[in-house]
Formats: structure tokens, sequence, C-alpha cells
């Protein structure tokens, strides 16, 4: 039986590493080690749940049950997965995937810890295909939110980088000008949250703003 649980801890923790590995790539906030501890964890968790308590139930008049400390990694990795999730604004959220990516590993590292190895392995192979070949195939549908903070001193130079925006069907979701002095003269900030197709949106963004020089960029999230 020893042999048994090392080789699950040990495949727990390559097919978590996988998954890590991936994210870790695509730099990502929860990246190897964390993907690596919480499939190595889980795995670990399940086989005490299984195991740890067979003295206590060999004697007569108890009785346990072994799913209940396994089943505490569900909820208890939700914290994990908290820590992920960043609320820039109100509109933009980071981090969803990734949590769910943790939450999956867990998952994973439980299957595996309780001997279902071709589950686990399908598991992680389903994980891996969602992560990369579904992005790519869907990567020209849908829209992603990003944050975009500017500073100008003519204020009309703001205004018309927004129509700007909206004629390159950027959809502009959220919109806020203010005054600020910086070098004792003043100037103009705004924070614009919009929404772009996933095509190198960065790029394209870029590539805008340079028919604006008067226009500073402080922040693209």
């Amino acid at each position: 039986m020893l042999w048994d649980c090392i080789f699950r801890l040990l495949l727990a923790g390559v097919l978590g590493g996988v998954i890590g590995w991936d994210r870790e790539y695509r730099a990502k906030e929860a990246g190897l080690r964390t993907h690596f501890l919480v499939a190595l964890g889980s795995a670990l968790i399940m086989i005490v749940s299984q195991y740890g308590f067979a003295d206590v139930l060999a004697k007569p008049g108890y009785g346990l049950d072994p799913s209940r400390v396994a089943a505490q990694v569900v909820s208890g990795i939700g914290f994990i997965g908290a820590g992920t999730i960043i609320l820039l604004q109100k509109q933009v959220v980071r981090g969803l995937t990734t949590a769910a990516g943790v939450w999956t590993t867990a998952g994973i590292g439980l299957a595996v810890g309780s001997g279902m190895y071709m589950i686990g392995i399908l598991a992680t192979f389903l994980v891996l295909a969602g992560l990369e070949v579904l992005s790519y195939c869907f990567k020209s549908i849908g829209m992603r939110s990003m944050i975009i903070e500017l500073t100008a001193e003519n204020s009309e130079a703001l205004k018309a980088l927004s129509g700007k925006f909206s004629s390159e069907n950027f959809q502009i979701t959220s919109y806020e000008m203010n005054k600020v002095y910086e070098n004792n003269h003043e100037a103009y900030r705004i924070t614009m949250v919009i929404r772009a197709k996933r095509v190198n949106e960065e790029g394209l963004l870029l590539m805008m703003l340079h028919e604006f020089p008067d226009v500073t960029v402080n922040r693209i999230v």
C-alpha cells in the first residue's frame, strides 16, 4: 500500500504541474508551484481520508465517514481561488479562469488520490484542451474588458480619442475625466473601461494612440 500511495502522490503532482506549467507560460497569477501543491495536497488529503483512520475503524463500535475529510478540499480550495481573482473596477475582473483551474486541479488530485488514475489523466487532458485549444479556436469570438488611463493638457484631444475608439468598434462601457495638476500645469486625466475583440487588442490600442501624440498613456490593464 505504501508504494501505491507514493505513486498516487507523484502522479497527482505531475498532473498538477502540467497544468501549472501552462498557466506559468501564460504568466497567470497561479503557476507551476501553486498547481503542483494543490494537486499534491488534495491527493494527500484523499489518501489520509481513505486510510488514515483504519486503526479507529478496526475497533468495534466505531463508525466514520471517510469521505468527510476529502470533501473539505472542495470548499477549502475556494480560499486559494479567491486570492487569484482581482477586481480592477466594477466592470473588469481578472483571474476567474485561473481560480477555476486551481479548483479543477484540486479535483484531479482527489481523483488520483482515490486511485482513479485514468479519470485524473483524462481530466488533465481536458483542462489543457479547454485552456489552449478552445482559446485558440474562439479567440476572435467574445469581448475582453480593459482599463485605459490617459492624460493630456487638452481636453479636446481626449474627446477626439474617445470618438476614435467608438469608430474603431471598441465599446466604451465606462468613462471618467478629472482635472489634475502635473508639473505646475493643469491637465486632464481620463479613465475608460472599454471592450474589444480578443485579437491583439493591446497592439491595436497602441497603434491608435500613436495618432494622438499629445495624449500620454499611463496604463493599459
